[in-house]
């Protein structure tokens, strides 16, 4: 049993809020009994995360820019969802397919992580996906522009460690899924 106690939450105001992002100001009590005035949170969306494997034992990746890093980055078929609307491994097959154009029958999920959990609410629920097969032409959002790559299974830790794949969610769905499918057996 943990000794720590969580914030009493004394004031929530949301401050901005549009449909890709929502902001909270809280003021809050400390265990200790300091108050901090102006604690922000964002309330961010779920992200459904896939490692999609083939036949060939190939992983499926995407690269693609990302305006916060203002880099091209190297990583994980992925996107947000709406619980309310639809289910972590629904939206995981419909992200799969919509970036990659691949999908499949064999899924297994691998946990849901915290994304952020200093100043952010949302999780990442991640998936293994097996076997997966091309379905079609990709079609992602307008507003991205995805190349979508394949590496062989050998070459993925490589690649982790050496940087070349530095995304955080994807960094640790890429070593969950790498020991399920070796250590546990494939899904």
């Amino acid at each position: 049993m943990s000794i720590i106690q969580p914030w009493q939450v004394l004031k929530s105001t949301l401050v901005f809020q549009h449909p890709w992002y929502n902001l909270r100001q809280d003021r809050v009590r400390l265990p200790q009994g300091s108050v901090l005035e102006d604690y922000f949170v964002s309330l961010r969306p779920e992200i459904a995360l896939v490692v999609p494997i083939t036949a060939a034992e190939e992983v499926v990746l995407v690269r693609q820019y990302r305006h916060g890093r203002g880099e091209v980055l190297l990583e994980l078929p992925a996107g947000t969802f709406d619980p309310q609307q639809e289910d972590a491994l629904g939206a995981a097959q419909r992200e799969l397919r919509e970036e990659t154009g691949y999908g499949g029958d064999h899924w297994l999920p691998l946990g849901t992580l915290a994304d952020n959990p200093v100043r952010d609410t949302n999780q990442l629920h991640l998936f293994l996906a097996t076997a997966v097969t091309w379905q079609g032409e990709p079609t992602p959002d307008p507003s991205e522009e995805i190349e979508v790559v394949r590496y062989g299974i050998d070459r993925i830790i490589p690649a982790l460690l050496q940087g070349e794949i530095r995304v955080a969610g994807s960094v640790a769905a890429l070593f969950l899924a790498l020991h399920h499918y070796w250590e546990v057996g494939r899904c």
